[in-house]
């Protein structure tokens, strides 16, 4: 059970959800629906993966706020709807948990992560799920590279998969040079094809290192971000304009900025 502070707290929060919503509430709040409010979800869990980040704690405190709000929120929109509420919303996933820690909360014993990821599947086709094909489920609206990154690991569980990274080297290898033949010919939408190609052997290689290719890209964008600001940080104090200068003069502050950090 919720300490008694905690579920206080907690019911003070829908209850503020509920008179945003009444008819003495806001004009804003009353007129939102689950397809309005969705670009909303994504703005938030992206806010609050960038204070993970940084580890900026008080952000974190901040953005789990914030996508609480959005859960509270929707569920309210559904009660008003008549199809279920936040006790709902809350009973569902706590069954889901206990359904799928058969080790926690029932007899089964499993000693590693490894070992729970494999029985994961198991569990989510106990529950109706992944009926026509082990790649049911994987949401749409993930961005590209994350969808790449489940679709394979789901793949690989049945064993679809190279033996070691050294095939997925070799496989990438193969995709660049016909890459390269698509560059040749000029159509646009083999050239497409085959970056997509490179694209995904690249996230095979990731996998196979343990390595979220998500978190990485990201950390190698807020890398070239920072040094192209100090890049135009060094221009302006040397008084030069970037778009006047040519590739070689900015390499050279490139490598003097790589060279500091």
């Amino acid at each position: 059970m919720l300490e008694k502070n905690l579920s206080d707290k907690f019911q003070k929060l829908v209850e503020i959800m509920e008179k945003l919503r009444s008819d003495v509430g806001c004009p804003w709040d009353k007129v939102q629906t689950h397809e309005t409010l969705k670009k909303y979800i994504l703005e938030e869990t992206y806010e609050l993966i960038e204070a993970i980040e940084k580890k900026d704690y008080e952000g974190i405190q901040e953005e789990l706020g914030d996508l609480l709000l959005q859960i509270v929120f929707h569920s309210k929109i559904a009660k008003d709807e008549g199809k279920f509420d936040i006790n709902d919303v809350i009973e569902t996933i706590s069954n889901k948990m206990i359904h799928r820690h058969p080790h926690v909360f029932g007899k089964a014993f499993f000693e590693t992560p490894e070992e729970v990821l494999s029985q994961w599947d198991d569990r989510k086709k106990e529950e109706g799920k992944l009926k026509e094909s082990i790649l049911d489920g994987i949401p749409l609206a993930l961005s590209a590279l994350v969808r790449a990154y489940k679709i394979q690991l789901r793949v690989a569980k049945i064993g679809f998969d190279w033996e070691d990274v050294e095939g997925a080297f070799s496989k990438l290898a193969e995709e660049i040079n016909e890459l390269k033949e698509a560059v040749t010919s000029k159509q646009k939408d083999k050239i497409e094809e085959e970056v997509g190609d490179v694209l995904f052997s690249i996230v095979n290689i990731a996998r196979l290192l343990k390595i979220d290719p998500e978190t990485a890209l990201r950390k190698t964008n807020r890398k070239f971000e920072e040094r192209f600001r100090k890049l135009e940080k060094l221009a302006d104090e040397e008084k030069k304009n970037l778009k006047e200068m040519s590739l070689s003069e900015m390499e050279i502050f490139w490598e003097k900025i790589k060279k500091e950090e």
